[in-house]
């Protein structure tokens, strides 16, 4: 019988950290360690039916609020009637701590608080971010980071474990056959310079800028397209921004996709121009595809394991542009070895989660 591990998250999206995970549930041992889901959201998400087709479970509490009653009660119910779980791996950043007072309570050995992100902007809720994130290590046991940034952010401390943001790196290999096929079927020229960015249309992903900067970039190139993939709460103000500047026929947003893979082979420069980042996995994604990147300097330079990455401060908006055309003339190479010789392959990573999940069980002397 498998060991079951317990993932708090919001929601199963396509988003970077969910996408992180279902890699690593795809990839481990299903017959030594099965994932269930503690979502905060009724509806069906996008890797929901994945999930249970694999043989995991998911259950749905209320939208996270720390100061509800009705939310508290109904996390101490569950850990109350859920004894099977010994290890519970919570995904909430700066409420990471939240649930895993509950299963602290109920006995739970286990207690995993992870960091996705660091440097979060400064916002009406920041200083409540800053309160809850220092009560994590009263709960959690055991800290995980995406990289070093997070880790030392979210915990005061250098004492964590980096799990990687890995993925499967053959997807993502350079194919141009495949770039071809993606565009064609956006009708987009064969010669044309296509920038793209894969993100959730969320401030922190800082889309406006990127809009700005393209808005510029085509101004003296004719041939320029703009893909991005995902979606989220901004979407729309996005849409208005490429309306008011009338670029809207050399703008794709494509929605969620569950072909990541083939839409960055279509991209010829990867621009990321975020506010505040952890690790972010589709750096990682496009580096592996053999994409030059451009990413902000709020983003970990850790993510560079390539020699095609270029950091640039968002101050100056000329740089992006500068720097978008001299990546585009960069040749495109085969990056597999590099992205699993940097430790990023999905496959040697979910062996190394396994056996720290079962050294956990080990350790606290649990048979399962």
């Amino acid at each position: 019988m498998p060991i079951r591990v317990l993932h708090i998250v919001t929601y199963m999206g396509r988003g970077g950290l969910e996408t992180m995970l279902m890699n690593y549930y795809r990839n481990i041992d299903r017959s030594k360690i099965q994932f269930d889901f503690l979502v905060h959201r009724d509806f069906i998400a996008d890797y929901d039916q994945e999930i249970l087709s694999m043989g995991g479970r998911i259950y749905r509490l209320p939208k996270l609020n720390p100061f509800s009653k009705k939310y508290l009660s109904c996390l101490d119910s569950f850990f109350a009637e859920h004894k099977e779980y010994h290890i519970v791996h919570s995904h909430l950043d700066c409420m990471a701590g939240i649930p895993l007072k509950y299963a602290k309570k109920h006995g739970v050995s286990a207690r995993i608080a992870h960091a996705h992100s660091s440097n979060q902007t400064k916002d009406i809720k920041y200083v409540l971010k800053l309160v809850f994130k220092n009560n994590i290590h009263k709960y959690a046991n055991n800290l995980f980071a995406c990289g070093e940034n997070a880790g030392k952010w979210m915990f005061n401390t250098d004492k964590f474990n980096i799990l990687n943001n890995a993925i499967d790196a053959h997807k993502y290999s350079f194919n141009s056959e495949t770039k071809n096929k993606i565009r064609k079927e956006f009708g987009i020229d064969t010669d044309a310079l296509v920038i793209g960015h894969v993100g959730r249309f969320s401030a922190p992903k800082n889309h406006e800028y990127l809009i700005n900067v393209f808005y510029e970039l085509q101004k003296t190139n004719d041939n320029a397209v703009l893909m991005l993939v995902g979606d989220g709460e901004l979407r729309s103000r996005i849409e208005q921004q490429v309306q008011k500047l009338n670029i809207t026929e050399k703008v794709i947003l494509t929605g969620i996709r569950a072909d990541v893979y083939d839409l960055i082979q279509a991209m010829d420069v990867f621009v990321f121009p975020s506010i505040y980042e952890g690790l972010p996995v589709s750096i990682i994604e496009a580096q592996a595809a053999g994409l030059p990147c451009i990413i902000s300097d709020k983003v970990p330079l850790e993510c560079a394991i390539t020699d095609s990455v270029y950091q640039l401060n968002l101050d100056d908006m000329g740089k992006w542009v500068d720097c978008i055309g001299m990546c585009a003339r960069l040749p495109r190479f085969n990056r597999y070895e590099k992205i699993c010789s940097a430790g990023y392959d999905i496959k040697q990573n979910a062996r190394e989660l396994e056996n720290t999940y079962l050294h956990m069980l080990q350790k606290e002397d649990i048979t399962v």
